[in-house]
């Protein structure tokens, strides 16, 4: 039985999971705190308690063919790698090693397109986390033949995690910024990806994640507004948008993230090739809608 170790079994990765499980896969996994292990555990997944300072008991891997990596780097590195990565590479039953990384080691590109050839550039400190840790991993792999691949992800959005909530709760606020764009997936199309790279293993890949359309972050809350039908809040330039410095650092990239290998390689269909597909199929499913 195929057996899918999830470092990190958060909102992606969770996804992933549910869409395995009715096809006879066994799940476990990692969460940083004791409350989420036990909520995941009720849903049938084998759940273990994973900090860096308090590393997993190496037995809670045995039997893991396929293991995936959603744990982000820290200031000190990434965790995952630093504490079991010789635990994975002396796995006997690996069939599939994936980490999620992220486009924004891509950095600002100034609304130009970027695909997996284009030399990463990370604009902020989180970028440069992820391309390290990409660097780090690629190394082990080589070293141990670990059966690697990374996905570069677009901004994820999903039920419980859209433009909608906001909106609804008046959180939301069209931020002006000409030519600013940013690339998306959801969850949903994310965990197609992964499943058709688990089907079809290709060590030492590397691909983009995201839909076919770039947008304007204005755009995509004017939309849901009409979704909602509640009227469109004005649009406001960043500087008065109130927002955290983590996310206004998201804003610090302007790119357009191209998509066509997980197509032409995975046989992706993206089933929300935009976000109005998405948003749209998120609404129709809300039991309130």
């Amino acid at each position: 039985m195929s057996r899918l170790f999830c470092f990190g079994l958060g909102y992606s990765a969770e996804a992933l999971a549910r869409s395995l499980m009715p096809r006879g896969w066994e799940i476990a996994g990692t969460a940083r705190e004791e409350a989420q292990c036990a909520a995941l555990a009720a849903s049938g997944f084998d759940m273990h308690l994973f900090q860096r300072d308090r590393p997993l008991d190496k037995a809670s891997l045995a039997g893991a063919s396929h293991v995936l990596v959603s744990v982000p780097p820290d200031e000190a590195g990434d965790p995952v790698l630093e504490t079991h990565g010789d635990d994975l590479a002396a796995l006997p039953e690996l069939q599939w090693l994936g980490y999620l990384s992220t486009t924004g080691v891509y950095g600002d590109r100034a609304g130009a397109t970027v695909d997996e050839t284009t030399p990463p550039a990370p604009a902020n400190e989180r970028g440069r986390r992820r391309l390290a840790a990409e660097t780090a991993w690629r190394a082990l792999a080589r070293r141990a033949s670990l059966p690697l691949h990374i996905f570069r992800l677009a901004g994820i959005y999903g039920p419980g995690r859209n433009v909608l909530d906001a909106v609804r709760e008046g959180r939301a606020r069209r931020i002006e910024i000409p030519g600013h764009v940013f690339s998306r997936i959801h969850v949903a199309d994310l965990a197609e990806v992964l499943r058709a790279s688990i089907a079809r293993p290709d060590p030492g890949a590397l691909y983009n994640v995201a839909d076919d359309e770039p947008a304007a972050q204005a755009d995509v809350v004017a939309y849901a507004c009409r979704l909602l039908r509640c009227a469109v809040p004005r649009a406001v330039p960043l500087a008065e948008a109130g927002l955290s410095p983590l996310a206004q650092s998201f804003y610090d990239d302007n790119k357009r993230v191209a998509n066509r290998r997980i197509k032409d390689e995975l046989g992706v269909r993206l089933r929300y090739p935009t976000y109005r597909e998405g948003l749209a199929a998120i609404l129709a499913a809300a039991p309130d809608s």
